[in-house]
C-alpha cells in the first residue's frame, strides 16, 4: 500500500482532473458518448463524484459495513443540468480535501469494506484512485484530450491491474500449463510484468525466455484490462504487438479484460 502522502496527493490529482474537465467540456461534450457503453460524459462525472459524496465524513468502523450508498441520490438530485453538477462537484471535492487533510497514517490501516471484499481503508482509497483514473480517460480518450498518464495516480491504477495479472493470464488469456508470458510496457510507466504457469498462473520476478511477449504502452494496457477500448483497433494501429508464440501473443492482446 502507498503512503498517506502518496494516496492523498493521488486523490487530489484525480479531483483536479475532474474539475478541469468540468471547466473544459462544452454543452455537446457533456452529452457525448464516453468509453462506458451505457454512459455519456455527464454520467461518468455523476458516478465518480456521487461515490465521493457518499464517502464524505465517513471512516470505516469495521470491514463489513460499507458507506451509506443511498446518500448518492442526494448528490445526484438536479445534476442532469451540467451547471448544477459542476457546482456540486466543487462542493464535494472541497469536503473530501478536508477529509484527506485530517487523515492519519493509522487511518489507512483501519479494517474496511471495499468493492472487492474486506480490506483496509487505504486499499479502498487506492481502488478509488484506480476508478477515477480510468473514468477520466473514459472521457478524454474519445474527445482527444491530453492527459498526464504517468506519476503516482497511474502507478496506483496499474497496480490494480498487476495485482490480478495471474487471473488475467490464467483465466482470461488461458496461458497453458508450463508456459509463460511477459507484458512489456514501454511508457509512460515502464514495466515488465512476467507470468509463469506452474499449477496456476502466477507473477514471477523475471523470465529469461518467455513463450510470448506482449508489448504496449501502460495506458493502453490498463484500458484494455478494463475493457474500455477495442483490442482490434489497438492491434491495427500498432499500439499492441507481440513476439514469440504468435497464437499466445494474439490471444493475450485480445483477452486482457478482467473488469469493466
Amino acid at each position: 500500500m502507498r503512503t498517506l502522502d502518496e494516496i492523498r496527493g493521488a486523490l487530489e490529482a484525480c479531483y483536479t482532473s475532474i474539475e478541469g474537465l468540468c471547466d473544459e467540456l462544452s454543452d455537446a461534450n457533456w452529452k457525448a458518448q464516453s468509453l462506458c457503453p451505457d454512459w455519456e460524459m455527464r454520467s461518468v462525472v455523476q458516478h465518480v463524484v456521487s461515490i465521493e459524496a457518499v464517502m464524505t465524513g465517513w471512516l470505516p468502523q469495521d470491514d463489513a459495513t460499507p458507506p451509506t450508498f443511498d446518500r448518492a441520490a442526494e448528490f445526484l438530485a438536479g445534476t442532469d443540468d451540467p451547471a448544477v453538477l459542476v457546482e456540486k462537484v466543487r462542493a464535494v471535492f472541497a469536503e473530501r480535501r478536508r477529509d484527506l487533510s485530517a487523515l492519519s497514517a493509522a487511518d489507512l490501516d483501519r479494517p474496511s469494506w471495499m468493492p472487492t471484499g474486506r480490506g483496509t481503508y487505504g486499499r479502498f482509497l487506492e481502488i478509488r484512485i484506480f476508478d477515477f483514473w480510468v473514468h477520466v480517460r473514459d472521457i478524454t480518450i474519445p474527445l482527444g484530450l491530453l492527459t498526464d498518464d504517468g506519476g503516482v495516480p497511474a502507478e496506483i491504477a496499474l497496480a490494480q491491474v498487476e495485482g490480478s495479472i495471474g487471473y488475467i493470464a490464467g483465466k482470461k488469456v488461458g496461458v497453458p500449463e508450463g508456459s509463460s508470458i511477459a507484458f512489456r510496457l514501454t511508457g509512460p510507466l515502464v514495466r515488465e510484468i512476467d507470468v509463469a504457469v506452474n499449477g496456476r498462473a502466477k507473477q514471477v520476478d523475471h523470465l529469461d525466455n518467455p513463450d510470448a511477449t506482449l508489448t504496449t504502452d501502460s495506458t493502453t494496457f490498463i484500458m484494455l484490462a478494463c475493457g474500455r477500448i477495442d483490442p482490434q483497433a489497438q492491434i491495427d494501429s500498432g499500439a499492441v504487438s507481440w513476439s514469440g508464440d504468435a497464437e499466445l501473443g494474439e490471444r493475450a492482446a485480445r483477452n486482457l479484460r478482467f473488469t469493466m
